[in-house]
């Protein structure tokens, strides 16, 4: 009884509708009824679950009493197309197309579909069925069904579970991005207000902050928010960096041979990283100096996920801008703390930034 259970007939219409009895078929006494053998009603009739069985038309011949059970309907009701009554309306058009389909092929086909209780319920039922064949001929479909009404009820309460958290996560994200906006703001404000030698630590200030809502706003948009593609996210987060400031003089290449799925705290603190390394070499370098920076992901079996770093800040420093705090090791430092990740080296071509991901914040593929 799949897509169309067992008593849909490819010979008779379908525009009677899920309620019609027109061509009910097999009924007890026929030629077609008195084709299923009598060994194989017993067989059917105890088995545990509820099955059918149609003619090559299509017409159900049988139905074993795990069925009659569930419908509470005689047997001479359900056979034919007479099963049809029981079928949710929304569920008709669907199921018959899929049946039709299968019909036509002489394939196996599985379906799921509403059918009405005893109790006038009705019931999520996944049908699977294959055909007979004897001598090379269709003798038509056997077919089981399972009571899924459990199983559907919980992906509904999952799908809707996840679409009050998206919604969560789109308000959470909208304020943060607003905060950020009004924080750029208020910086800038400072900024234009302050002394001249001060102005240089308000405008790195302003950038840093950019660079956390560049950060989170490719968290946010990345397909799978529970684990995040690093290479995939990264490139991203490298193209928008490359456009925040001095755009077209910033080149953040995303290499290697490794890749990986991170948890969001892992992905937050690496992108925080590679964020704070692009704004050293921003301030470390006169405007009209183009600052290049190469990342390096390696993965070799079960061993952590690795990220080398190298930014050409050491080959093109300016004295430029005295005034600007260097705070990126320190800053880089904390970031890789909060994610449990290990430091080494200070990103220059002598002694690469070597990263090393904590092995539980990494997702199995």
């Amino acid at each position: 009884m799949v897509g169309q259970p067992p008593g849909f007939g490819t010979a008779e219409p379908l525009d009677d509708g899920p309620e019609g009895r027109g061509g009910t078929g097999a009924t007890p006494g026929t030629p077609e009824a008195a084709a299923v053998s009598a060994s194989f009603k017993r067989f059917a009739d105890v088995v545990p679950l509820m099955m059918w069985r149609s003619d090559e038309n299509g017409h159900a011949i049988h139905h074993n009493e795990c069925w009659l059970e569930f419908t509470g309907r005689p047997l001479e009701e359900e056979l034919g197309l007479g099963w049809r009554s029981g079928l949710h309306p929304e569920d008709f058009e669907r199921h018959a197309k899929v049946v039709a389909a299968a019909f036509q092929a002489q394939q196996p086909f599985t379906v799921e579909f509403r059918l009405r209780r005893h109790d006038g319920e009705y019931r999520w039922l996944l049908d699977t069925a294959r055909p007979l064949m004897e001598d090379g001929r269709f003798q038509g479909y056997l077919g089981s069904c399972f009571d899924i009404t459990d199983r559907k009820h919980a992906e509904e309460h999952i799908e809707h579970a996840l679409a009050e958290k998206e919604a969560l996560l789109a308000e959470v994200y909208h304020r943060v991005r607003n905060n950020l906006q009004v924080m750029v703001s208020l910086i800038g404000l400072y900024g234009r207000a302050a002394p001249d030698a001060c102005r240089g630590s308000f405008e790195a200030l302003g950038q840093r902050v950019r660079a956390i809502a560049l950060v989170q706003q490719h968290l946010h948009e990345a397909p799978h928010i529970a684990s995040i593609d690093l290479k995939d996210y990264l490139h991203r987060l490298a193209s928008g960096l490359g456009q925040l400031r001095r755009a077209g003089r910033i080149s953040v290449q995303v290499g290697g041979s490794g890749n990986g799925l991170v948890e969001p705290r892992i992905a937050n603190a690496l992108g925080m990283i590679v964020a704070e390394i692009v704004a050293e070499c921003l301030d470390a370098t006169a405007e009209h100096v183009a600052c290049s920076i190469t990342i390096d992901m390696e993965a070799a079996g079960n061993e952590p996920l690795r990220l080398g770093i190298v930014s050409g800040v050491s080959e093109m420093a300016a004295s430029g801008r005295p005034n600007v705090p260097k705070l990126g090791p320190r800053l880089i430092a904390a970031y890789a703390a909060q994610a449990e990740i290990a430091v080494q080296g200070d990103a220059s071509p002598a002694d690469p930034l070597r990263l090393t991901l904590p092995t539980s914040g990494q997702v199995a593929q």
